[in-house]
Formats: C-alpha cells, sequence, structure tokens
C-alpha cells in the first residue's frame, strides 16, 4: 500500500468517527459506544444538546508550526472560558486536525532526563506546555488532532475521556486496515503489540479540555531515538506504515517457510 493511500486511508476513517463519535459532536449518534461499561453520560438537558455543533478545522494536509496550534487552542479555550463567565451557553465544540513541523514537546512535569541531547544544541525546536505526559516528537505523516471540548456537556471524567480519546485511535485502526488496536495497562496511548502508534496528552481547565493526541500514520520514526518517548524505555513506538510492512514482510516469510516445508516433504 503506498504512502499517500495509508494516510488518506486514515483520514477517510478520522472523518468518518468523527460523525459518530460522541465527544466531537453529537450525543445521539454513538449508541454503539458501550465496551464492557457504559462511556455515555445521562442526558438532562435534551434540548440544549440538540443545539450542540463541532467547529471542525480539517488542515489534516498541512504542516503548522506547533506554536501557531498551541496559541490557537488557547484562543478557543479563552473564549469558551468567557462564556462561563458570562453565563452564556457554550454550544460547540471545537476539532482542529493537523500535522506539525519537527518538533519536540514536554508535558508539565515532563523530565528532560529523557531528552538524549543537550537542549541548547536540540535537532528540533523544543516546547514545554502545559499538557500532562513525558516528551513526544511532532512532524509530517503524523496526524495531530486537538479537540477543544466542554466536558460539562459529555462526561466530567478525565479517565473516560482519555479512554474515548484511545477508543477513536482503536477503530480506526481496525476500520480502515484491519489492525487490531488496544490499551496497555497502566498506560496511556493506543498500542498495537508493542509499539506505541497514537500518543495521548490532555490539559483540562475549568472542564474544558484541549491539546490531544498525536497518531504517527507515515511518520519518520527516526526522531523518536532521540528521545525517551513519554518517558517509556521498554517499549517501541510504531506507525500505521510500519505495522502493515510488518504484516506483510511476516506473511512473506509464512509463505516462503510454507513452501520450503513442502518441497522437503516431496
Amino acid at each position: 500500500m503506498a504512502t499517500p493511500t495509508i494516510f488518506n486511508s486514515t483520514l477517510t476513517s478520522i472523518h468518518q468517527r468523527r460523525r459518530s463519535f460522541q465527544i466531537h459532536c453529537n450525543y445521539n449518534e454513538v449508541s454503539n459506544l458501550d465496551y464492557n461499561r457504559s462511556l455515555i453520560p445521562a442526558i438532562h438537558h435534551q434540548k440544549q444538546q440538540e443545539k450542540r455543533r463541532c467547529e471542525y478545522y480539517d488542515l489534516s494536509k498541512e504542516l503548522v508550526p506547533y506554536k501557531k496550534a498551541w496559541d490557537w487552542q488557547k484562543s478557543i479555550l479563552k473564549q469558551r472560558q468567557t462564556l462561563i463567565e458570562k453565563d452564556e451557553e457554550d454550544l460547540s465544540d471545537t476539532l482542529l486536525i493537523l500535522q506539525h513541523y519537527p518538533v519536540y514537546t514536554l508535558g508539565t512535569a515532563s523530565s528532560e532526563e529523557f531528552l538524549n541531547f543537550n537542549r541548547d544544541d536540540a535537532p528540533y525546536d523544543v516546547y514545554r506546555t502545559e499538557r500532562g505526559g513525558e516528551v513526544t516528537y511532532h512532524g509530517p505523516g503524523q496526524l495531530v488532532m486537538y479537540p477543544v471540548i466542554n466536558l460539562r456537556y459529555h462526561k466530567m471524567d478525565l479517565h473516560w475521556y482519555l479512554r474515548a480519546l484511545e477508543e477513536v485511535v482503536i477503530r480506526v485502526l481496525s476500520l480502515a486496515f484491519s489492525i487490531k488496536g488496544s490499551r496497555v495497562d497502566g498506560l496511556t496511548g493506543s498500542w498495537v503489540g508493542n509499539q506505541k502508534l497514537a500518543a495521548v496528552g490532555i490539559r483540562v481547565s475549568r472542564w474544558i479540555s484541549y491539546h490531544g493526541l498525536a497518531l504517527n500514520v507515515t511518520t519518520d520514526l527516526t526522531p523518536f531515538q532521540y528521545i525517551v518517548p513519554c518517558g517509556i524505555r521498554d517499549r517501541q513506538v510504531g506507525s500505521i506504515e510500519s505495522v502493515l510492512k510488518e504484516s506483510v514482510s511476516s506473511s512473506e516469510e509464512r509463505g516462503a517457510r510454507d513452501m520450503f516445508n513442502y518441497m522437503l516433504v516431496n
């Protein structure tokens, strides 16, 4: 599968999930989200929910400087907080989808011991942000999704929200590529085996969440070698492209082995 096809297939699947996944827009389209426990809160204000909308900015084929996207999120956050202060209805959630120029970002309490370089001589720009989590890398070929969500209208539960973000990726992997994604106990993100394909890091202020998740689609994984991604030393970072290549390689290897065994027997 060619690289552009992988990227476009991922985008198509994300667009489809955006229409049906609760955290992005509409309560009424998500009755299938209960996996072992309900992710759907009770609807106490039906009329209010019917007014809600999703402002969706698809910059997925553009490279956006990290600082610009960060400032954009904070601007949206400020607008939403102003509505709260004025006791006005906040009727919109926002979803930004984009790519970044190469950059490293650290969370609020990230340790610089997970940088395998001197920060004064970093290979790319480094930003310390207010999100949770440790250091990660963003770059071309990685889809970054920033939902700015007022959790008051969804569920005021950060664990629920993190699991919901992970579920978006797990479903995209399954629907678009028949890849079995999963979670890892005690860790955030979406995984395929021992490889982390999507990192999740959020910040919540007055129950409005921003930052979000980053999914490696066709990302060059080399820059991850200069950090300890998410502070996890005993696991790997992967991409959709690398997983698909491994799957093809394994299939070819099994086929060659079966042929060799057949020749031995016959």
